[in-house]
């Protein structure tokens, strides 16, 4: 049973479930494309509502941090991805408050206003936990991994830590050249990649991300599976622990 609340508050709309960890939704209203501001991809034309998924722990506990979720497949037809994408790590770290944007067709995530509009959430959210949102953590597989760049970029909060899983970084350009980035250098950095990945072989993919480690000037570490497959089930079932560590410190 749901109960739906409408906060005229940056025009999102807030519907709650009981859930555990409880799960919530956003409706956000995304902005107006910016001129001339893209990073390898171009910006899209009249963006949509974004909806955002939003786990929090069900009890009366404090969130133990907040994370944001890249989904993979981001110009796909499925604009509702954010909603269920991140309740599998949700539940894998119920302390946390997980959010899960949603990115599609030409609403990817590299786009400055798909960027805007997870801050967006994010103050929506700390206006409802009448707390702020300082810093936090990114994790994001297949090109959601890019999201989880792009954001590092953008972004105007803080990162702690950030995941990516089974990446393809070259898209952006250079590995030498996107870890330059002054943004980039702060946080810590995990790249997690198998070599059996069927869309981003790993004698392409392995290559750039030791590089970005080399270069990007702050904590960069690369965890390799040999048999590792690129999508998220296979990550979530046979290393779990390479995510849960970076969150036990």
């Amino acid at each position: 049973m749901r109960t739906f609340v409408v906060l005229l508050l940056a025009s999102v709309a807030f519907c709650f479930a009981q859930a555990a960890p409880q799960s919530d939704t956003l409706l956000i209203k995304k902005r107006n494309p910016l001129k001339n501001a893209s990073f390898m991809f171009s910006a899209g034309n009249k963006s949509p509502d974004m909806p955002v998924g939003v786990w929090r722990n069900a009890g009366n506990k404090t969130s133990t941090g907040t994370i944001v979720w890249f989904h993979g497949g981001m110009t796909s037809n499925n604009c509702q991805k954010g909603l269920v994408a991140g309740g599998s790590l949700a539940n894998m770290l119920p302390d946390y408050t997980v959010v899960s944007a949603s990115a599609c067709k030409q609403n990817h995530w590299v786009e400055p206003t798909t960027i805007e509009a997870v801050d967006d959430a994010l103050d929506s959210l700390a206006k409802r936990q009448k707390k702020d949102i300082e810093e936090i953590s990114l994790i994001g597989i297949s090109d959601g991994s890019l999201g989880v760049i792009t954001y590092s970029l953008w972004g105007k909060r803080k990162i702690k830590n950030r995941i990516l899983m089974s990446t393809y970084g070259e898209s952006l350009g250079p590995a030498a050249q996107v870890a330059a980035q002054t943004p980039l250098k702060n946080g810590r950095w995990r790249f997690i990649q198998g070599g059996a990945d069927r869309l981003y072989p790993s004698e392409k993919a392995v290559p750039w991300i030791q590089e970005f480690c080399q270069n990007v000037g702050t904590q960069c570490d690369l965890k390799f599976d040999p048999q590792g497959e690129h999508d998220w089930s296979y990550w979530q079932n046979k290393h779990k622990d390479w995510i849960l560590e970076i969150f036990s410190k």
